[in-house]
């Protein structure tokens, strides 16, 4: 096994910057995972770990299938230079951003939408509940959070190796998911109907929108249906993820 114990070495900086830039994670189409729970799944996707790093104080599980990968270990201070948490578990995957296979695409029949959602937090987590529900894949639109974001990779618990999570324009997918005889659901307050008078479908496309400004409507414009979830109280409104777990159960139920 391989061992680094500076913290200027060139892949310990590489690294680095892929916790705390976009752009960096955008050029190497990289991105790094930190923790037992998701180090394991990216694990059982092949060909995802380009580097597996521990701890000098760390022993890996006794299951974990590790013989073709690139393992390094690395000081206290090396593995501190990786997170942005106070509370580290020592363990990490550099890992590649999944490819798209545009013909994958086609044979998607339930996809999420989300556009201009900002909070990493908020994104992880829709990616998360779409993995969850049964959703073939998750669009993210302009304006949206980076998904490789270290929050928003915390936020989806892994899930991130289960669905494919795709950046794109809206409007686009929109139009084919339409001209391929999918039902797109907007959200949105004007002209929508309550959630629950449209019946579970084997096939649709639902969008969510910005925290503060909602789904654009130019979008909305698009849609076969625009629904909203009623509130029974007295708060005003209901936060992006889980009006979008409650839909995705809503339509999605098998």
């Amino acid at each position: 096994m391989k061992r680094i114990e500076s913290t200027q070495n060139a892949l310990v900086k590489h690294w680095k910057k892929l916790v705390t830039s976009k752009k960096d994670r955008d050029k190497s189409e990289e991105f790094l995972v930190e923790g037992f729970h998701l180090v394991e799944e990216a694990l059982k996707k092949e060909g995802t770990i380009l580097h597996l790093i521990v701890r000098e104080d760390l022993e890996l599980p006794a299951g974990w299938k590790t013989d073709n990968l690139q393992m390094i270990q690395v000081t206290k201070a090396v593995a501190k230079e990786l997170v942005e948490t106070e509370q580290s578990q020592g363990i990490f995957a550099h890992c590649r951003q999944p490819e798209l296979v545009d013909e994958e695409a086609d044979s998607w029949k339930k996809i999420l939408l989300i556009d201009a959602v900002q909070d990493p937090g908020n994104v992880g987590t829709m990616i998360r509940t779409a993995d969850a529900a049964g959703m073939d894949a998750v669009i993210l639109g302009k304006g949206s959070a980076d998904p490789f974001n270290p929050k928003t990779v915390r936020s989806a618990q892994g899930s991130h190796f289960h669905i494919p999570v795709v950046r794109g324009e809206l409007g686009e997918w929109i139009d084919r998911a339409k001209s391929a005889g999918i039902k797109v659901i907007g959200t949105g307050l004007h002209n929508a109907v309550d959630h629950f008078t449209v019946n579970p479908l084997s096939e649709f496309a639902l969008i969510v929108g910005n925290e503060g400004s909602g789904v654009a409507a130019d979008y909305l414009s698009k849609a076969d249906a625009v629904v909203k979830i009623p509130l029974y109280g007295k708060a005003e409104s209901l936060n992006v993820a889980i009006a979008a777990g409650i839909l995705l159960y809503t339509y999605g139920k098998q």
